[in-house]
């Protein structure tokens, strides 16, 4: 079926990419306008611009003026970029808020794909860097450029003009606290870093609860028996005075049924049904299986939550049944292995040590390490043939890397992880190939079949120095940053998908799960359809800088918490206190992620500085605690628990802290004793904010509570168990820490440190009150 998945929401401003499903290169596609908002430029009938192909350029930039609606760069349908005469992959650029409902008329019939769009959220905002501030003398800068997400990080894409002493870039963009980076001359190395606040809310975040309402219930009307959707719609937390909550009065849900579960008649009347944040349909008037959407909305909209309505009869082992005649269930489930994993990162070329060259047997050799460490799921960054050693590079998916050995030692070494309860996560490299592929490089010489493979660009936006042998205006490859060796791939072509959807399921057959290298750069579609293909055990992990939920919305299982980490550098620096942790975890709640356990936390990976040369062994040590202890998948970097400082250098294993390691090890095995550190809430307040320090740094001290989840449904049943008090110490010194009385024990540090407040050294020791000794954390029962 070449349907094109699930209703899709956006906010004017905001292109979305509409494509087939199982594309067949061969065939003929064509996208049409069925209907559109009144104040569109669209019309039903409606095809792409044909003077308008690719995906519309950076929204970002502030124009001078309103464009003319003949001008192709403001074109609201245009078709994908390739060299086809017909439209397999569409850009919608909306242009007014409302629904946008279009047919693909595909090889196997004609589907419908509708668009719920959403008033525009960016506002106007200026970023203002000195001239002084730039590492460049004053007469050697041609072009500031402005380098951040908003632009998918090309350089050259959007400039800032001189103003004074000033470079002065105009956008528009959503509310938040946006990073950027103005770069002169298009070198990283010289740019100046900084932050543009846009005042406004958060996105509202949403939950649903499914019950039967019976027939004969009191206030019925009669008829059948009813589904009951019910949407909890929360606001954005008041994180900052940049980043303020939104009114709860003001949200509201918007339903919206699966196209490809029913007919439009059917979708309409199920739609009609809903009064503001509840759907109640009868069930005789629902298909046997459908897929409804819930979307939260109020002044910004935000990520949906889905549900899989199955009627007449529920599967015995059906998760989320409300009655004997209905079941519902998520139709993406996170795995049951993952769902709190301590995952375990091995940069491979460097994990045997600075002797012996790494291969699978090696890796395969030290897994009874990974065992005794506690790690449930092995990370091994690209296996695949690459020129590099960092391996991100592909120039071969379907061989690994010679060096590394052959496919059959990669899998020996899958079922010697799983012989040891380990899963295996599979880095999957698919937004660019190596320009050393051989498909890029017949891309380059101008063999036909290949011609669509890889995007072009303009070759004013080059800033990589390269000659690129005389190609034609527009002919450049495209590629972001500066990363000249590694052109992106071109989702606008079926056979480039098809391509990629081959690896994912050749080695969706081999590994537990996938961490998908720079997830933002290829199309949301693509990883929807991912996430359908993939069997229901294997995991999906993005990596997605900033920290962004729509790649959770039937996307993505965890995610990079980009918000977390980089507070926990911030408080390592001293640049933050401890408790700046606390507000890490709001924004991860204002950017609109309704569960925390969907975060996979980090303070180091193969890209990043090790936070223990950065910040020393204490604050390291306190930093992978907090990972450790709160909701989410904690993640160490192979080298982290030995005490390495370099980045991607080898693993300390004959002269590594053993007493790191064990520390980390410890961490591993008290959250896979405690269910609450693995499906806790967490809160701030109550004896977390009765913490107080009696002799220490009290700005490197954090104090949290682990407390059953609201639902009740703590792993192994315990929801009655008594909460955890977390403390964590970033000083180099301990802390003595007053806590409230009716600690029992340290389940990390022991019993040893709790002193009574009799044996206290302070003089002002309050009754009600226990005094414990803080390293580097205590769990506290």
């Amino acid at each position: 079926m070449h349907e094109p998945g699930p209703p899709r929401t956006t906010s004017v401003g905001e292109p979305v990419e509409l494509a087939p499903r199982s594309p067949d290169p061969d065939g003929t596609y064509r996208w049409t306008v069925r209907d559109a908002p009144a104040d569109s430029d669209l019309s039903p009938g409606d095809g792409p611009d044909p003077d308008a192909t690719g995906p519309p350029s950076s929204a970002t930039a502030v124009e001078d003026e309103e464009p003319s609606t003949a001008d192709a760069s403001s074109a609201v349908l245009r078709a994908g970029e390739t060299g086809r005469g017909d439209d397999p992959v569409v850009h919608l650029a909306p242009d007014a808020p409302g629904t946008y409902v279009l047919a693909l008329d595909a090889p196997d019939g004609v589907h419908r794909q509708r668009v719920r769009v959403f008033p525009d959220e960016r506002r106007e905002a200026a970023i203002r860097v000195s001239a002084d501030d730039l590492a460049v003398e004053e007469g050697e800068v041609d072009r500031v450029s402005l380098l951040w997400p908003h632009n998918e990080n090309r350089l050259a894409l959007d400039h800032a003009e001189r103003d004074g002493d000033e470079w002065v870039a105009s956008v528009r963009v959503p509310p938040g606290r946006h990073g950027y980076g103005f770069v002169p001359n298009g070198d990283r190395s010289a740019a100046v870093h900084g932050e543009c606040e846009v005042p406004g809310p958060g996105r509202p975040r949403l939950s649903l609860d499914a019950t039967v309402v019976e027939a004969d219930e009191p206030g019925d009307d009669g008829g059948s028996d009813r589904l009951r959707l019910t949407a909890a719609v929360e606001p954005a937390p008041a994180v900052d005075e940049v980043e303020r909550g939104g009114d709860p009065d003001a949200l509201d849900a918007t339903f919206l049924v699966d196209d490809r579960d029913a007919d439009p008649e059917t979708v309409a009347a199920v739609e009609s049904r809903a009064d503001g944040r509840t759907l109640t349909v009868p069930l005789d008037d629902l298909p046997e299986s459908v897929r409804i959407h819930a979307v939260p909305r109020g002044e910004r909209y935000g990520a949906a939550e889905t549900v899989r309505i199955e009627t007449g009869g529920t599967d015995a082992n059906s998760e989320g049944g409300v009655d004997d005649a209905v079941a519902v269930a998520d139709p993406n489930p996170t795995p049951e292995w993952a769902e709190s994993p301590t995952v375990y990162e091995v940069f491979v070329r460097s994990f045997a040590g600075d002797t012996l060259p790494t291969t699978f047997r090696e890796i395969e050799r030290r897994v009874e390490y990974l065992e005794h460490l506690g790690v449930d799921a092995l990370w091994l960054t690209p296996v695949l043939a690459s020129p590099t050693e960092h391996g991100y590079h592909v120039t071969d998916y379907d061989d690994t890397a010679a060096d590394l050995g052959s496919r059959e030692a990669f899998e020996s070494l899958v079922d010697a992880c799983h012989d040891a309860g380990i899963r295996v996560i599979f880095d999957l490299v698919i937004n660019h190939t190596s320009r050393d592929h051989p498909a890029f490089q017949l891309h380059s010489a101008g063999v036909d079949a290949y011609a669509d493979h890889y995007r072009r660009t303009d070759g004013a936006a080059d800033v990589t120095g390269i000659d690129w042998a005389e190609l034609g205006e527009g002919d450049m490859p495209d590629y972001y940053f500066e990363w000249g060796r590694i052109p992106n791939l071109n989702y606008d072509s079926p056979t480039v998908r098809e391509w990629l959807l081959g690896v994912v399921d050749e080695w969706a057959g081999v590994v537990d799960g996938f961490r998908a290298d720079v997830a933002w750069g290829v199309p949301h579609g693509f990883w929807k359809e991912v996430a359908d293909r993939v069997p229901d055990d294997v995991l999906l992990l993005d990596e997605t800088i900033p920290h962004d939920p729509f790649y959770g919305e039937g996307e993505f299982h965890r995610h990079y918490d980009t918000s977390l980490y980089e507070t926990l550098r911030a408080v390592g620096a001293g640049e933050a206190p401890a408790d700046a942790v606390e507000t890490a975890l709001a924004r991860g709640e204002w950017l609109g992620f309704d569960d925390p356990a969907s975060q996979m936390r980090y303070v180091e990976n193969h890209d990043e500085d090790r936070y223990l040369a950065e910040h020393g062994r204490a604050a390291l040590r306190a930093a992978a605690a907090v990972t450790f202890t709160l909701p989410g998948a904690p993640m160490i970097y192979a080298g982290q628990e030995r005490g390495n400082e370099t980045y991607r250098g080898p693993i300390r294993w004959h002269d590594g802290d053993n007493g790191l390691t064990e520390f980390h090890r410890r961490l591993a095995a008290l959250r896979e004793a405690e269910p609450l550190l693995r499906d806790g809430a967490v809160r701030f307040d109550d004896r977390a904010a009765d913490a107080r320090v009696v002799e220490g740094d009290a700005e490197r001290v954090l104090a949290y509570e682990r407390t059953p989840p609201a639902d009740g449904a703590a792993d192994g049943g315990d929801a009655d168990r008594d909460p955890l008090l977390v403390v964590a110490n970033f000083a180099e010194a301990s802390a003595t820490v007053a806590v409230p009385d009716g600690v029992e024990a340290d389940l990390f540090g022991g019993d040893e440190e709790i002193l009574g407040a009799s044996d206290a050294s302070d003089d002002e020791a309050e009754d009600g009150e226990t005094r414990i000794e803080v390293d580097a954390v205590a769990v506290l029962r």
